[in-house]
This record gives structure tokens, sequence and C-alpha cells, in this order.
């Protein structure tokens, strides 16, 4: 799978884990065309799977969060505003941004940017309107089924 192949499986899907098994597509599984037991890491295709999640991060069309079951989540930018809509409804870390950065040393070092902070101006206004049922429907279709009511939780990650 090529670079704009796997943005383009993402914008098709509008959510997909980068490699974890749930309600919706895995990235990693789509390349490797196959169900991967075990890491990816050390899949046949490891190294496409790689470039193929690098690419899909590195997109301005793709958020990068943990939307879904606290896993790394990639959401086309054609349902941010419906995000944005339902705000209200996730735990605000599910919807932080997140970035890698390679460090001097060679570390991983995760970053994040809170909700408020990455939600650009003109997607804020689109969120403003669509109203809360078209919201939710378009989220529930990328998300394979309903959302769940949010309830308080001192967890850190709450499935969707």
């Amino acid at each position: 799978m090529t670079a704009p192949e796997a943005l383009a499986f993402v914008a098709r899907h509008g959510v997909v884990l980068q490699a974890a098994r749930g309600p919706v597509p895995s990235l990693a599984e789509a390349v490797a065309g196959e169900r991967i037991r075990g890491s990816w890491w050390g899949h046949a295709k490891g190294h496409a799977i790689f470039a193929a999640s690098n690419a899909v991060a590195d997109s301005p069309d793709v958020l990068v969060c943990r939307l879904v079951q606290g896993k790394v989540t990639y959401v086309h930018r054609r349902l941010w505003p419906a995000l944005v809509r339902l705000a209200a409804r996730f735990p605000a870390e599910s919807l932080a941004a997140v970035r890698e950065e390679h460090t001097a040393a060679g570390h991983h070092r995760r970053l994040l940017t809170a909700f408020a902070d990455w939600v650009p101006a003109d997607v804020e206004r689109a969120a403003g309107a669509l109203s809360e049922r078209e919201a939710q429907a378009q989220l529930e279709a990328a998300l394979c089924g309903p959302l769940e009511p949010v309830r308080p939780s001192t967890s850190r990650r709450r499935r969707v």
C-alpha cells in the first residue's frame, strides 16, 4: 500500500485504528492484507506498515488521537466537524491530538495537543452548522455502531 493509498483508506473509512483490533478497520491489517498475530513490527510487511502509518500521521487531513478504545486512532478531516459537535460525549483526553517526536538521544516522545487547541476555526464553524443528530449519524457510520453515553470516569481511557 502506497502513502496515497493509505490516506485514501483513512478518507474512505473516516475512522481507522493504527494497528489494534476493534470496531473499525486497522491500517496495519489493511497494509498486511491479513489479520496480524502479535506485533506488526515482526510482520513481513512491517516496513510497509511503518511507512503507511507515518504517511497517515503526517497528513494535515488526519487527526491522530486515542478515540477508539484508547488505541491510536486516525480520524479523517471530513469527520472533524462531527467530532467537535459531539465533543462533550467523549473524555477530553481521547480527543487530544497525539504526535510522536524523535529526540536527539534517539528516544520517542509523545506530544499531546489538547482538544480545544488543535481544532481549526473552519472546523469549529462547520461543527456549529451541524445538528447533533447529523453529527451523531456521521460518527456512528464511521465507528460502525452507536455512540455510548459519556459516563463520568476517573479512567484515562474510555471505550467507544
